[in-house]
């Protein structure tokens, strides 16, 4: 009997079923943030330190000012003293600056500013607008001086008599940085301080306060110009109105008076004849405080008893 295997019969394998297909991508879909590279040589290894300013070149610049300013001058000394000269410059260039804002002097003054000025003929009248224009170049390219009293005293117009020196600027920013208080403090306290000179010549200790409160109320973020209130008087009406150029010039809120500080202080039942009030003074903040404290005075007077 044959012997035989029987064939294994072979099992039938499923077919293997393909994967789900994958959804495509959206054509325009959002693409990953990659952050880009920074290349080596553009990161500092050190912070960069903020230069320090040359101050060689406004020293020259500024006596270029001052030499224009004594050319332009000296010009006009042909035919007038250099007294004359520098007192009408002074006194026209005061009533320029007061005339388009106090209009309770100001037929006086026009009236003062055209009989000056008539005294020159057409040429050299056009010479006191250009030494106008050299001050004010001088006091925006540095603040931080007595630019009229330096020149006032080099040109030697100084009274002897009345033993008329002017206090160096640098002086005056050592005093002003010494004597100077809190005046953030004292800004959010009662919304302004005060500056006062009884005898401000030229102004030189008035700037210096009023630059250093400046530089600290910049620090704190505040408009130096709407918390800076300054008073000063001179006997000498000439350095007065000096000391009121200059103010006007800096932008500051400020009156003067023209008088002696001892027979005729400041007061208020003075007749405002004699003072020169700066453009900044009439600006709105002023004029509104101003109004509250003239309200303010007649409140506390209809209370007072009878």
């Amino acid at each position: 009997m044959p012997i035989w295997r029987k064939k294994k019969s072979e099992k039938k394998t499923k077919p293997k079923q393909a994967p789900p297909p994958v959804p495509a991508k959206p054509k325009f879909g959002p693409k990953p943030f990659v952050p880009p590279q920074i290349p080596e040589y553009f990161i500092p290894t050190v912070m960069p330190k903020r230069p320090l300013e040359k101050k060689v070149a406004p020293k020259r610049q500024s006596t270029d000012i001052e030499n224009e300013f004594l050319k332009t001058f000296k010009s006009l000394t042909y035919r007038h003293r250099g007294w004359d000269i520098w007192n009408d410059f002074v006194v026209m260039a005061a009533c320029a600056l007061s005339n388009p804002v106090d209009k309770a002097h100001y037929e006086k003054r026009e009236a003062r500013y055209l009989r000056i000025i008539k005294k020159y003929n057409k040429e050299e009248q056009d010479k006191f607008p250009t030494l106008f224009a050299h001050t004010v170049m001088a006091l925006e390219f540095n603040s931080e001086q007595d630019f009229l009293g330096r020149l006032y005293t080099q040109l030697g117009l100084q009274d002897e008599g009345r033993k008329q020196h002017f206090t160096p600027y640098s002086v005056c920013q050592l005093m002003a940085d010494i004597a100077m208080g809190d005046v953030v403090q004292q800004v959010k306290e009662n919304g302004y301080i005060t500056l006062n000179d009884p005898c401000c010549g030229a102004g030189a200790t008035l700037i210096a306060g009023v630059n250093c409160a400046k530089r600290r109320l910049e620090e704190a973020c505040m408009n130096f110009q709407n918390h800076i209130l300054v008073s000063g008087q001179d006997i000498d009406e000439t350095v007065a109105l000096m000391c009121y150029i200059q103010l006007s010039l800096l932008g500051v809120a400020a009156y003067i008076k023209v008088g002696n500080s001892l027979t005729e202080p400041m007061a208020t039942s003075d007749s405002l004849e004699n003072y020169w009030f700066t453009p900044m003074y009439f600006s709105d903040v002023w004029v509104m405080r101003r109004a509250i404290h003239q309200m303010d005075r007649l409140l506390q007077k209809g209370e007072e008893p009878e």
